[in-house]
């Protein structure tokens, strides 16, 4: 979906064409996957941070296109909203010193960022949800220019045969709002972390990473305000398998599965069961015009980036034109401090790794069922969440955490080969974040309690501490 297209107008023949070339380049993976053509290299570790612009009152400020062209960087680039960026990072192969190489890569990303933002009179801040960010934000002019994102929006609306979208959240307090534009979406911003693993392992990594998203989404919950309300540690969860809905009424056109999700099920074989699955059960949203040729997999690859797995599987290419496969895990907020963002990763990675390299594996262990019920009970409630484990009992995530989890990924990052004083050092910020119970979503509901909920004033406190660099468990409570 970063890629842009060549209109935004599409007929009935377009789909026609998009569908057939999709389902040629899905044969041709598959039998690259029987022939052994998929990279085995080593794990390969990436990340892309969502940011937002706002102004010195602390309000979104919709000029990324004035930023980006100042910028002139091709690893940041525009998003859905005129006020949102995304800051992407080389990868790196997951040993040795990759961690600070991946904090060094994206802090200076951030720094170039930052800069020509405040050229342009704004600032750069990441967050899950913009606490000051208002209906009123989310309209059309506020789209960035790009046909893609038009095209989103009008096709989303066509497949609801013109009806608006809603919200619905219920946590702490209920939201429900009617909105008419997929701009709701923008109002969710994530660190999205990738791992290209070798393809004999993919399925069990893909699995592992579903198990995973429990305890991830839950240490980097960083969203608990949206337009005023006080809801899930983790509300871009709900709002955002809300904001691009295409079905939910009767006649709609979609499949059995939303295109957010947390999935239908494990991979039995193959993550190649997702674009099979893709192939069959979603209809396509954006039928864009691609000329590259199918060998690069452009309609597969396009069509996948319209399916908004909060784990996805993905197809990319070495620098020697082998195909390779990789994770992308969608579940953690964007911040609150760069260092926070790579602890994130790092706990991730070695998580990860940890629970598919298990002789018995873990989904044999946890229905998939239990796996989703968890993830969205970690997401509502944080690390306050109660779980079912693998060894079916009902722990309190916290604790497991500590018992754990924390232990289990320090282990693995280790056993993968990167600098132990590295594991150890990320992983700490983790480790203190969890015993002191202060995660993203918390330090804000401990600002409001203190300071009522002026939300500019809360993302100007929260501004200033995000530049301190401090991890957000040594944040202070004072007002802006």
């Amino acid at each position: 979906m970063g890629q842009e297209i060549g209109t935004s107008r599409f007929r009935r023949e377009d789909f026609e064409a998009f569908r057939r070339r999709m389902a040629e380049e899905t044969a041709l993976l598959l039998a690259w996957s029987r022939e052994g053509r998929l990279s085995e290299a080593p794990p390969v570790a990436g990340l892309e941070v969502e940011a937002w612009l706002v102004d010195a009152e602390g309000l979104p400020a919709p000029v990324n296109e004035a930023v980006l062209d100042r910028l002139r960087d091709p690893l940041v680039v525009p998003e859905l909203a005129r006020f949102n960026v995304e800051l992407n990072v080389p990868p790196e192969p997951l040993r040795g010193g990759c961690l600070g190489k991946l904090e060094r890569h994206l802090a200076a990303a951030w720094g170039r960022c930052a800069e020509a933002a405040r050229a342009e009179g704004a600032f750069l801040v990441t967050v899950g949800i913009l606490p000051s960010v208002a209906p009123r934000h989310l309209t059309q002019a506020n789209m960035s220019a790009l046909r893609r994102y038009r095209a989103l929006n009008e096709q989303v609306l066509a497949a609801r045969a013109g009806r608006p979208l809603h919200l619905d959240i219920v946590g702490r307090e209920h939201l429900r709002v009617t909105h008419r534009n997929v701009m709701l979406e923008s109002a969710a911003t994530s660190l999205q972390v990738h791992l290209q693993v070798p393809a004999s392992r993919a399925a069990r990594y893909l699995n592992a990473s579903m198990i995973t998203s429990a305890a991830t989404v839950a240490v980097a919950a960083n969203a608990p305000y949206l337009f005023g309300r006080d809801l899930w540690d983790e509300t871009r969860i709900p709002l955002f398998e809300q904001a691009v809905e295409v079905g939910g009424y009767e006649g709609a056109a979609q499949g059995p599965i939303r295109r957010v999700t947390f999935g239908s099920g494990y991979v039995r074989q193959s993550v190649l069961e997702c674009f099979l699955e893709n192939r069959d059960h979603y209809p396509v949203l954006l039928p864009a015009r691609l000329e590259e040729p199918s060998e690069r997999l452009p309609h597969l690859r396009f069509h996948n980036g319209t399916i908004w797995r909060w784990n996805r599987p993905l197809v990319g290419f070495d620098s020697d034109g082998r195909p390779h496969l990789r994770i992308e895990h969608r579940v953690m907020a964007a911040g609150p401090s760069l260092r926070d963002q790579i602890a994130n990763a790092a706990f991730y990675f070695g998580l990860v790794a940890s629970l598919a390299a298990e002789e018995l594996p873990p989904e044999d262990r946890i229905p998939f069922p239990q796996a989703r019920d968890n993830f969205y009970a970690a997401a509502r409630y944080g690390l306050e969440a109660v779980l079912t484990w693998l060894d079916g009992r009902r722990r309190p995530l916290a604790a497991l955490l500590e018992e754990e989890l924390l232990p289990r990924a320090r282990e693995a990052l280790e056993g993968l080969g990167v600098a132990p004083e590295q594991a150890r050092s990320y992983l700490e910020v983790v480790v203190e974040r969890v015993a002191l119970r202060r995660t993203g979503a918390a330090w804000q509901r401990a600002w409001c309690a203190q300071h009522g909920r002026d939300m500019p004033a809360l993302v100007r406190a929260y501004r200033r501490w995000q530049a301190a660099g401090l991890p957000v468990h040594r944040w202070g409570l004072e007002a802006s």
